[in-house]
């Protein structure tokens, strides 16, 4: 699933991976422990002002088109929200890098919204059918 989110990825910008092991295709990030929060955090600490995009590696059918629509949806001064089907957040589009905050978890997706004053909702398969379970691998 990784590898289909770095395809996409990588049409739309530079992109870094954060995880306990070097990844080719990206820029790797050494996975600092702690959850998601803790890793999106780290990824952010090297990344300069301005807009940014946070997606999950767990969407196996997300496109360029559907990154390209989270970036094109982003507010001034807030975030674009993709909602998993479960409330959590598959991925984010912020304007800057520090609208962010570690909100993950289940109802994360109402946190985020809460915490900007501009949110705008992206909905898309792409970006809200995970892989969470052996049935939503199987669906996917």
């Amino acid at each position: 699933m990784l590898e289909a989110v770095l395809a996409a990825a990588n049409t739309v910008g530079p992109t870094w991976v954060v995880s306990p092991e070097r990844v080719e295709g990206a820029t790797w990030i050494p996975d600092p422990g702690g959850g998601q929060g803790a890793a999106v955090e780290a990824a952010l600490a090297g990344i300069g002002p301005g807009p940014v995009l946070i997606v999950n590696s767990d969407l196996p059918s997300v496109t360029a088109d559907d990154l390209r629509a989270l970036h094109d949806a982003i507010p001034e001064g807030g975030m674009a929200i993709a909602e998993a089907r479960d409330g959590t957040t598959n991925a984010l589009g912020l304007s800057d890098v520090s609208l962010f905050a570690p909100l993950y978890g289940p109802g994360s997706a109402e946190r985020f919204r809460a915490h900007t004053e501009h949110a705008a909702d992206v909905v898309r398969a792409g970006l809200r059918d995970d892989v969470d379970t052996p049935a939503d691998l199987a669906t996917a």
